[in-house]
């Protein structure tokens, strides 16, 4: 087996791009993340550094398909580096920051090149999977889980809300598990992640170097297609080795629970968490940070699980932009990045206490899209 190393196209080694050879003469594209000290969050140098290189390998016929890692033993990633973000965000409030267009739009084009790309595209979602992160796993077409997976979307928890592609993976889970998992923060361990179709793989995290090594002995073709059908037929059957086997999922046990949970208004849902007691529930955790999230955010939340699945996945990417960018002017999300990332005080201070007190016209106002439809930063996308 040998591997052929690329040129970084980052001058400061923040990810890393390689080439794995087969003894068919095809090669793996494979992008490690490698900004272990921060979990591997994605800042704009390395989603530009990503984008530019995928695009190459797209059209490259010697590369047969993706492999996307994260460096370290702790994460795959985290999420998006946001601190750029807020600096802006909070140098002009009220008003939309090129840094906050910026950043989303290339994000949101990273995580459609990867929902597009034809070739298989692989992710090794080992350890942290949250945010941005999981918004680089749901574009693939092979996504792997391990013992160690832990995903959620904690955007609540920051004053945003399930963005890169939320508004629709979220909406195709089973019942009301997407509006669930949005408003809590939930950590889904493995099982969970496969119920819900985030991950279609299972292996142990001690598999990764020998499933590599046993890739590299394949025959891979020209054909895209056949391509697919190998990877899938190949974890298949590397999956029935696992030595650990996956962990149950709390998700699909207790889907009667959740959607009880989940029933009715906003203000009902908020209001039957806060008069019941989770103390002895695996729910404790998971309610605690729903009702310490942003009030706007839940609002956000439940909009965005009302949109059903009638969108398109370009649509979905429009949306999201335009909301949100509105989130960093006019939402919670400089406060819930100051108390998490700057500060970590954990104490955010949002603009309203309680569901009730938010006015509706300002969720409208966040709702709509500061473009003009044929102004769109991602019109062309």
């Amino acid at each position: 087996m040998t591997i052929q190393t690329d040129k970084p196209v980052t001058s400061n080694n923040s990810v890393v791009f390689q080439t794995l050879g087969t003894v068919s003469g095809k090669q793996i594209g494979v992008v490690t993340l490698n900004v272990e000290k921060a979990l591997n969050s994605l800042n704009l140098e390395m989603v530009h550094a990503m984008t530019a290189q995928l695009t190459a390998w797209k059209s490259d016929n010697d590369i047969a398909l993706i492999m996307l890692d994260g460096a370290g033993e702790k994460a795959f990633c985290a999420g998006g580096d946001v601190r750029a973000i807020y600096h802006a965000s909070v140098k002009t409030p009220g008003e939309l920051t090129s840094d906050a267009v910026e950043f989303f739009e290339n994000e949101y084009r990273l995580d459609y090149l990867l929902h597009s790309f034809g070739k298989p595209v692989m992710v090794w979602g080992d350890g942290i999977v949250m945010g941005g992160g999981l918004g680089l796993m749901a574009g693939a077409s092979h996504r792997i889980l391990t013992e160690y997976s832990r995903i959620a979307m904690p955007e609540v928890t920051i004053g945003l809300y399930p963005d890169v592609g939320g508004s629709y993976f979220l909406n195709r889970m089973p019942g009301d598990t997407g509006l669930f998992l949005g408003l809590t923060a939930y950590n889904m361990n493995a099982g969970d992640a496969r119920f819900v179709g985030i991950g279609n793989h299972y292996l142990n995290s001690d598999d990764k170097e020998p499933m590599l090594d046993h890739l590299a002995t394949l025959s891979w073709s020209d054909d895209a297609n056949a391509n697919h059908g190998l990877l899938s037929h190949e974890l298949d059957q590397l999956e029935l080795k696992v030595m650990i086997d996956m962990p149950d999922s709390h998700l699909a046990s207790q889907q009667e629970e959740i959607s009880e949970l989940m029933t009715g208004s906003l203000n009902e849902i908020v209001r039957r968490v806060q008069i019941s007691d989770f103390s002895e529930s695996w729910l404790a955790r998971p309610m605690k940070t729903f009702l310490s999230g942003s009030p706007i955010s839940w609002h956000l939340i439940y909009r965005q699980a009302k949109l059903g699945t009638e969108l398109s996945l370009v649509d979905v990417f429009k949306f999201e932009l335009g909301l949100s960018v509105n989130c960093c002017a006019v939402g919670d999300f400089s406060e819930g990045v100051r108390a998490l990332l700057i500060d970590k005080d954990r104490t955010p201070h949002w603009r309203y206490a309680s569901v009730e007190e938010v006015p509706e016209n300002l969720i409208e106002k966040m709702l709509t899209s500061p473009w003009k439809e044929q102004h769109h930063p991602l019109e062309t996308m």
